[in-house]
């Protein structure tokens, strides 16, 4: 079961480090990409570097690559891994955490908006697990996790709301498997364009990393690539040009209620990654451009808040609830969109 539940611990995102970095010469004849890497590449087998290609981890000026690529003088090559370089290291910081629960097992923590969940390439410090390892003298890590201690689920830096920390092995095994499982209760809240013609539903389509936009996710609703995500919702509240739906997730994927909003047509409100970032619904006027470019100001951010987590404690075995109200940047939104309402009626 062991390797099942490691396998299951990061579905919701896959994090990559920069490995190397490498510069082609300006008198390098053209060659196949994945031979040149075996050759440049200490203990790396042309397969090893097939499979790294096929996995979107090799870049080639920014973009994924093919093994057959012929590479041009000045090309630059990036190797992208899940794992840290070697040369990692956490470093701790002390930093405020609004911490919800703590006790001898675990740490339930109300994430803020913009703070990295844990260091990766380009953000090595001022993170949540930064924090964490201030916190704590030790945390645990599980194999496949290196750089990532105690954590056992993610959300996106511009997500706000609530993450469960383990304090022991025994504690993070426990939890993981419960997400391995989907026994976990989560319920996030987030305003989107537009009001869903249900007040209702459930969206099973899987989730996969977009062909081209390897930080995008895409949806394949064939079921031909991709991995099952199935998302429940219902609307709190409908403000005529933008609606505020609850959200239970029953699988975890990597951006799964963004991509899912986006393909059921209702992005959420201000995701520039998948499309909320512009006007979708409302007037052409030039008052209510100025009203949403005003929100887009006041929350410069996707308008998504993790608001509620329940589990199973690792030590009682009794189910626990842990709940923190919208943060106030996406209330005050909330709010302005309630009282445009109430003025342009």
């Amino acid at each position: 079961m062991r390797g099942n539940i490691e396998e299951g611990l990061f579905e919701e995102e896959v994090i990559r480090f920069e490995h190397y970095k490498l510069l082609v010469d300006k008198g390098q004849a053209p060659v196949r990409v994945d031979r040149f890497l075996t050759d440049k590449l200490a203990r790396a087998t042309r397969n090893q570097v097939q499979n790294a290609i096929d996995a979107g981890t090799v870049q080639i000026n920014g973009k994924p690559t093919k093994a057959n690529y012929k590479l041009k003088p000045g090309d630059l090559i990036t190797v992208m891994l899940e794992e840290p370089p070697q040369e990692f290291e956490l470093i701790p910081e002390e930093m405020p955490l609004d911490i919800i629960y703590e006790d001898e097992v675990l740490l339930v923590v109300n994430k803020p908006a913009g703070m990295v969940v844990h260091p990766g390439f380009g953000n090595w410090t001022g993170t949540l697990v930064n924090g964490l390892a201030y916190h704590f003298n030790q945390l645990p890590e599980l194999p496949g996790s290196s750089g990532r201690p105690g954590l056992v689920h993610r959300i996106d830096k511009d997500t706000s709301g609530i993450l469960v920390i383990a304090k022991s092995e025994k504690a993070m095994t426990a939890l993981a498997k419960q997400f391995f499982d989907h026994t976990i209760e989560r319920t996030y809240t987030a305003l989107v364009w537009g009001e869903p013609a249900e007040d209702q539903g459930t969206i099973d389509a899987p989730i996969g990393r977009h062909a081209k936009n390897r930080k995008v996710m895409d949806i394949f609703p064939d079921g031909e690539q991709g991995k099952r995500a199935v998302t429940h919702w219902q609307v709190l509240k409908r403000l005529r040009y933008v609606s505020l739906l609850q959200c239970n997730l029953e699988t975890g994927r990597t951006h799964q209620i963004r991509a899912h909003m986006k393909y059921l047509g209702h992005p959420l409100f201000n995701d520039a990654m998948y499309g909320g970032d512009k006007v979708r619904k409302g007037t052409q006027f030039s008052k209510y451009k100025t009203f949403i470019k005003n929100c887009f100001e006041l929350m410069p951010r996707q308008a998504l808040h993790a608001q509620s987590l329940g589990f199973i404690h690792p030590v009682s075995r009794e189910f626990v609830h842990f709940e923190t109200p919208l943060p106030e940047d996406m209330e005050e939104v909330v709010r302005r969109w309630e009282n445009y309402l109430k003025f342009n009626d």
